[in-house]
């Protein structure tokens, strides 16, 4: 099956950006950098998380600078009139030539609250859909009001004259989003035209977007499927799991309780497990015995890795961290055995960002199947330490003797 690969822009950024010593912040330079690279390298697209550099504003910047590379907007619903987001959407699709995607992000529930949205998890949903029913209402018709218990607009007239609204490119802007719980898998199967669930093993995860399809096949809609993954690509295997080897041995103890907490929760490792899974009791009692777990311990499937990352350490089973790690070959055959089990999207990062973007550009993209809607050149890498010269010089500890490769200055 052909896929779609996505990267990722945000700014924290670094080769270990779980750690203290291994983060840096990515300035407008380093994110134009970035973003050029991304699209030079034939990626579909990339995803831009909600977090300090407003997504929204972020595309906005970076889309005059790239040609093909599509924008995948993390936006909460509600933190923005759907009309005013309409606004704002239509002047991006209009700049980047229709390369506008939004991600629907229906919450953190602590953090909501900071920007106004009190309502419940469930209830978010509800308020979700209308609010994406009211945006793509007056997407096609800029003039229409909206009625629902949510959300209400009045009909819109314009009587200043001489006044031009940018031309839409899109007939409508696809959303993609996620939701685990029954009501965020209704949401999804109602809302979204890309579903996205955090990595899991390929038969389970195939499973899992059976079932969503089913749901929405209920409504008269059918959608694409999507997941996340970090990656570790390396000339060799060897050289791979030295790698990721190196990324265990510079995440302190501490940080990696921590990490591990964010699926698990708090104290969790004070708590029965329950399991009786061999290869996680060891990873719990190494924990417990204020150790990290062996790098092998933490390997669920042929290149899947559990090891930390910024988005957690869960040693339970593949989510939101978990890596794939092999060869441009190795790597090439994993995301083709998930794309076999329904996976058509694949939104992926390494660290740090634009020397992991480049390499996966040059050595795994020639290898699959893509469909990213334009024809994906022969990789040149004729500007690359141009791009990479905004970034400090990390090393790499999965080249012989240790070579350092360019990256940037903190």
């Amino acid at each position: 099956m052909p896929v779609k690969i996505l990267w990722y822009v945000q700014s924290a950024d670094g080769p270990v950006p779980w750690t203290e010593d291994g983060v840096w912040a990515n300035d407008l330079p380093r994110l134009r950098a970035l973003a050029q690279g991304i699209d030079r390298a034939g990626f579909y697209g990339a995803l831009l998380p909600t977090g300090p550099h407003e997504p929204l504003a972020l595309a906005a910047a970076l889309a005059p600078l790239t040609e093909h590379m599509r924008f995948l907007v993390a936006l909460y619903p509600g933190l923005l009139s759907p009309a005013k987001l309409v606004d704002i959407a239509s002047v991006i699709d209009n700049f980047s030539g229709g390369r506008l995607l939004f991600n629907v992000v229906n919450g953190h529930d602590a953090w909501l609250p900071e920007y106004g949205m009190f309502l419940p998890h469930d209830e978010r949903y509800a308020y979700s859909a209308e609010y994406w029913d009211a945006f793509a209402r007056r997407w096609a018709d800029p003039g229409e009001g909206y009625e629902g218990k949510h959300i209400k607009l009045a009909a819109r007239t314009f009587d200043i004259p001489l006044t031009y609204f940018p031309e839409k490119v899109q007939p409508r802007v696809p959303l993609w989003g996620a939701g685990g719980s029954p009501a965020g898998v209704a949401h999804a199967a109602q809302v979204v035209d890309s579903y996205l669930a955090f990595a899991d093993l390929p038969d389970r995860l195939g499973g899992k977007f059976r079932e969503v399809a089913g749901i929405a096949a209920g409504l008269g809609r059918s959608l694409s499927f999507g997941t996340r993954f970090q990656v570790i690509v390396r000339d060799t295997e060897e050289e791979a799991w030295a790698y990721a080897q190196s990324l265990l041995e510079r995440t302190p103890y501490a940080k990696a309780v921590e990490l591990s907490a964010y699926k698990a929760g708090p104290g969790w490792l004070d708590r029965d497990q329950d399991t009786d899974d061999p290869r996680a009791l060891r990873c719990v009692d190494a924990l417990r015995a204020g150790r990290l777990p062996d790098v092998q311990d933490l390997v669920v499937h042929p290149n899947v890795w559990l090891g930390p990352s910024v988005f957690g350490f869960d040693v339970f089973g593949p989510g939101a961290g978990t890596w794939l790690v092999g060869t441009p070959a190795q790597v090439a055959e994993r995301i083709n055995e998930y794309a076999a089990h329904g996976t058509e999207s694949f939104i992926l990062s390494g660290w740090p960002l634009l020397q992991e973007a480049l390499r996966f550009g040059r050595d795994v993209l020639p290898l699959l199947d893509v469909d990213h809607g334009f024809e994906v050149r022969p990789y040149d890498g004729s500007s690359d330490a141009e791009l990479l010269a905004a970034f400090p010089e990390v090393d790499d500890p999965s080249v012989p003797g240790g070579r350092r490769t360019p990256a940037a200055h903190r």
